[in-house]
Order: C-alpha cells, then structure tokens, then sequence
C-alpha cells in the first residue's frame, strides 16, 4: 500500500484550513499534516513536516505566499506548490509561475477539483482550473495582439521624402545618384536612410529590398 500524500496547509484564516482539513482527511490517499499561518512560518517550518504538497494562500501579514514558494522551491524543488487563494488576479498567476507553483485554484473551489489537483500535480503535472486558464490565455493572446499590431510598421510610417528614397534606393541606386535626383546632399540621404531603416525595423539593405519588393514598392520587372 503506498503512503498517502502529505499535504500542508498555509493561510492564515483559521477557520479555511481547519476547513479544507477536515475535507482532506476524509479523503484516502491524502493526509494533512500541518497547518501555518504566514509565509515566514512556511519558510522556517516546512521541512519539519515532510510534505509532498503545500496548498498556499497568496495574501497573507508579512511575506506573500508567492514569495514563500520561491524560497521554498529553492530549498527543494520537489515539493508541490498549489496556490489557493480568493485574489484571481493574472498577476499572481503570472508571478506564480515565475515562482515555480505547480497550480492555483480559488477558494471556493469544490472538493473533487481540489482532490483533482493535489492527484494531478503529484503526477508531475500543472494544474489550472478552467477560471485561472482563461484569464491567463485572455492576456496573452491580447498581448501577442496588441504586441504585433504595434510592430506592424509599414512605409505608411515613412514621410513623403523618406518614401521617394525608399524606392530609389531598393530600385539600386546609389546614395549618390538618389541625392542628384532629389537635389541633396549624400549625408542628408544616408540620415534618411538610416531614418527608414529604423521606422521600418529592418538591418540593412538586403532587408530593405526585401521589404519594397514584399509591399510592392519595386517590382521584379
């Protein structure tokens, strides 16, 4: 029979872990061994009690849970760290994971799903309910999109001039011979061209020739 899996405790309402006690230790397989009541007491005690999982709140007096299980995944990496906590915010879940937590799930979690997690992150696995998942796909995915719409740059970006240059020098020609037809001075072309090259996120020419040709700017005629 194999040893049932030790679970501490960590917040500091007396009343929730006596609670979330009392619904694991009627659980087989899993076995609360301890409750504390900071970050700072989790830090200093919890080699004392051998756990497999800590099921940590986030916001508790002095140090948080989040910077708890950093410290704690330092001292020993195999040790479970799942995050229950009443603040879903994408921030926590984000420093969460930076932190090295190995799920998180709000309080009023149901029983099956909290059992669910604790079985599942002993396999080695994440756990994220489906609340916490959303919130974090929501953010990344409107950060990939605003990220790309920012970095969209386009030779609308460019001024009238800056686009003249644009395409006499992908079309070949020299800074030279850009500067006779336009009537400038070669240093005044190469500040635009470096001014193009800038607003357009390219490196060099090879780029730049690729770009005019890509929005048809030149043609390959």
């Amino acid at each position: 029979m194999s040893s049932p899996v030790r679970v501490l405790l960590v917040d500091d309402h007396t009343i929730l872990r006596d609670g979330i006690a009392s619904i694991l230790n009627q659980i087989e397989g899993i076995e609360v061994v301890g409750g504390l009541s900071s970050g700072e007491e989790a830090v200093n005690d919890f080699a004392n009690y051998r756990p497999d999982v800590i099921l940590m709140d986030v916001m508790m007096r002095g140090m948080t849970g989040l910077e708890a299980t950093r410290w704690i995944k330092e001292q020993n990496s195999a040790i479970k760290v799942i995050i229950i906590s009443s603040e879903i915010k994408k921030e926590f879940v984000s420093t969460g994971i930076k932190c090295g937590i190995d799920g998180y799930l709000p309080k009023d979690v149901d029983k099956a799903t909290l059992v669910e997690a604790i079985r599942c992150v002993m396999q080695g696995q994440k756990y994220f309910n489906a609340a916490i998942t959303n919130l974090v796909f929501e953010d990344f995915y409107h950060s990939e999109k605003t990220s790309k719409k920012e970095n969209r740059k386009t030779s609308r970006d460019l001024t009238a001039r800056e686009n003249q240059i644009l395409e006499l020098i992908a079309s070949g020609k020299s800074n030279q011979e850009v500067a006779d037809i336009l009537f400038l001075s070669i240093k005044t072309v190469e500040t635009h061209k470096a001014n193009i090259l800038g607003k357009l996120g390219l490196k060099n020419m090879a780029e730049l020739v690729k770009y005019a040709i890509k929005n048809n700017i030149i043609s390959m005629d």
